[in-house]
């Protein structure tokens, strides 16, 4: 959770929420953990103030990041959002439903992915949002910037997954 940390000084964040998704279209339900097991790891990772794990978007009934981000600025309208997620979601960000709405919905900020983050500065969705690219210097706070903008947060590329630290939440210690 330090890159987590670092993203909440950098960008002056109140809160970050681990959003736990029921489910991702672009990915095999096969192998994914059950839900209720990847909310529980997120748990064990937030400090329950500052980093909250929730599943609200199970809650809320979405599958498509555009129809999340939709139902929280209608739920929340008084809260500024930003969306954090990895080089290797923003390479992917085209394959993802009316991805161009999602880009125009909320101020977003990257964290560097390790093999992914060169590839996601020269696809598709960076040549689409490059003239609403921020200086990363500390303290902007980009949640009260108009999207489409974003921020590739200055940090040591992190290859740290999910996937990855839920097995060493559950690894037996010795």
């Amino acid at each position: 959770m330090h890159v987590a940390r670092q993203a909440m000084v950098h960008c002056k964040l109140d809160q970050l929420w681990l959003m736990v998704s029921p489910g991702n279209p672009l990915k095999p339900a096969l192998g994914m953990a059950p839900f209720a097991d990847r909310l529980a790891s997120a748990r064990k990772i937030a400090d329950g103030r500052r980093i909250i794990a929730t599943g609200i978007e199970q809650r809320l009934g979405t599958i498509y990041t555009v129809d999340t981000m939709a139902a929280l600025k209608k739920r929340f309208p008084r809260t500024k959002f930003i969306w954090l997620m990895g080089a290797d979601n923003l390479s992917q960000l085209p394959k993802w439903g009316r991805w161009q709405q999602i880009i125009h919905t909320m101020p977003m900020l990257i964290l560097p992915r390790p093999g992914q983050t060169r590839r996601a500065l020269a696809g598709l969705a960076v040549k689409r949002l490059a003239h609403h690219r921020l200086p990363a210097r500390s303290g902007l706070c980009l949640a009260t910037t108009k999207a489409p903008a974003w921020i590739l947060l200055p940090v040591k590329e992190n290859s740290t997954s999910a996937t990855a630290l839920r097995a060493c939440l559950t690894r037996p210690s010795l």
